[in-house]
C-alpha cells in the first residue's frame, strides 16, 4: 500500500516512494495544491487549453474573412476571431493592427470614420481576393473546427481538480484520524482506477 506522510507532504506513489521530490512542494499561491500539481493536470490558474498552432499568415486571412461579413474596428476583429474559434485563438493587438496596416497598404482594406470610431472594411480588391481564395480562408479555421469534433469524451480535469482541492483541505485542516482515513480512500480509489484498465473497454 502506498505510504502517505501527512505532516511532511504526500509521498505516496505506485511503489510507495516519493514522487516529484517526495512532497507537495508547498501550497500554491491561492491556498490550493502547489503549482506542479496544477500544472501536471493542466489546471493551473490562467492556463487554458492549448489550441492548434496558428500559422504564419493566418492573422491576415482571418481579418479578411471576418471583414467580408461586415465592417469592424480592430477590437471587434479580435473578438470575432475569438468567437469563431470558441476562444481557442484570440490574436493580440500587436499582431492584428500591423497586419491591418499591411492590408491597407496592399489596397485590400480601407478605413472609414463613422460614429466617432474608425471602421475597417474590404475594398473592391479585398472582396475580389476573398471570392477568389475560398480554400485559403477556410484553411485558417479548419484546425480549430477539427479540434472540436470529438466532444463526446468526458473531461476529467474539473473533477480531478475538485478531488485535489478536497485532499489539500484534509492535509492542511484535517485531524490525524481524518488524514489516515483519507489515505485509505485514496489508496482504494487508485486500486479501483487500475481495475478499470484491467477490465478493458466494455464497448470493444
Amino acid at each position: 500500500m502506498a505510504k502517505f506522510e501527512w505532516d511532511s507532504g504526500w509521498t505516496g506513489g505506485p511503489r510507495g516512494h516519493a514522487g516529484h521530490g517526495g512532497s507537495w512542494g508547498g501550497p500554491g499561491r491561492h491556498g490550493g495544491p502547489p503549482p506542479w500539481v496544477a500544472g501536471l493536470l493542466g489546471l493551473a490558474q490562467g492556463a487554458g487549453t492549448k489550441g492548434p498552432k496558428v500559422r504564419r499568415g493566418d492573422v491576415r486571412t482571418a481579418i479578411l474573412d471576418v471583414l467580408a461579413v461586415e465592417p469592424m474596428n480592430g477590437y471587434q476583429i479580435i473578438q470575432q476571431i475569438a468567437e469563431r474559434t470558441d476562444g481557442a485563438w484570440k490574436p493580440s493587438p500587436g499582431s492584428v493592427y500591423p497586419t491591418v496596416q499591411q492590408l491597407e497598404d496592399e489596397g485590400l482594406v480601407s478605413g472609414v470614420e463613422g460614429s466617432g470610431r474608425r471602421l475597417l472594411r474590404l475594398t473592391d480588391d479585398g472582396r475580389r481576393y476573398v471570392e477568389e481564395h475560398p480554400e485559403e480562408l477556410a484553411a485558417t479555421w479548419r484546425p480549430f473546427d477539427e479540434g472540436t469534433e470529438d466532444d463526446s469524451r468526458p473531461d476529467l480535469k474539473p473533477v480531478i481538480g475538485q478531488v485535489m482541492s478536497a485532499v489539500w483541505q484534509v492535509m492542511t485542516s484535517g485531524t490525524r484520524q481524518q488524514q489516515a482515513e483519507a489515505a485509505e480512500i485514496l489508496a482504494d480509489t487508485r486500486r479501483r482506477l487500475y481495475g478499470l484498465l484491467a477490465d478493458g473497454d466494455p464497448e470493444q
